[in-house]
């Protein structure tokens, strides 16, 4: 049986050599002195091939940005005297432009709006309940209870400063109601 114990040098120097099989006992044929040599040159052969692909690729989006950067100044020495020279007729039209938009927008907005209350009240008032209507029912009790305590209470002040003769023909507590005010 071989020796498959492997240190870590074993390990990390078998990785740098180029031979397709990477067995130990192929590795002693060839002498460790005479391979490291050639790993060397392997891996500067590598550094130099990196080196070059990233200064091509960096040249060449260099290149690129600077074109990108003539002509978008070129673009703007071009464009700058006729944006001057119409600029009177170009800004009142973008005004008008977006005027006009928004008033489309909001119109539309409006009326979509519009049918969606419409449509509400339809369903209400035919009987349906939509969602919503206990709260409307639930408000207008309290205004209409309140409407009706208000009315009661003027009613009462009304006959106590005309000096007319007070009838108690409420189920409430007058006395109680006059000690605690208007509220």
């Amino acid at each position: 049986m071989t020796d498959t114990a492997r240190t870590h040098h074993d390990i990390t120097t078998r990785d740098q050599y180029p031979m397709m099989g990477r067995d130990r006992d192929q590795y002693a044929i060839i002498g460790r002195d005479q391979y490291q040599g050639y790993g060397q040159d392997y891996s500067k052969s590598r550094q130099i091939a990196k080196a070059a692909t990233a200064v091509t690729a960096g040249g060449s989006l260099l290149v690129l940005s600077s074109l990108t950067l003539v002509g978008t100044v070129i673009a703007l020495i071009v464009a700058t005297p006729l944006l001057v020279i119409f600029s009177p007729i170009l800004v009142p039209a973008l005004i008008t432009v977006a005027l006009l938009i928004t008033g489309f927008l909001s119109s539309g907005g409006f009326g979509i709006a519009a049918i969606t209350v419409f449509s509400w009240i339809y369903k209400y008032a035919t009987g349906e309940h939509p969602k919503g209507s206990d709260k409307l029912d639930s408000a207008r009790m309290k205004l209409g209870s309140k409407a009706q305590d208000m009315k009661d209470r003027a009613h009462y002040y009304g006959q106590q400063h005309t000096g007319g003769e007070h009838v108690n023909t409420d189920y409430r507590n007058t006395d109680r109601d006059r000690t605690r005010g208007t509220t």
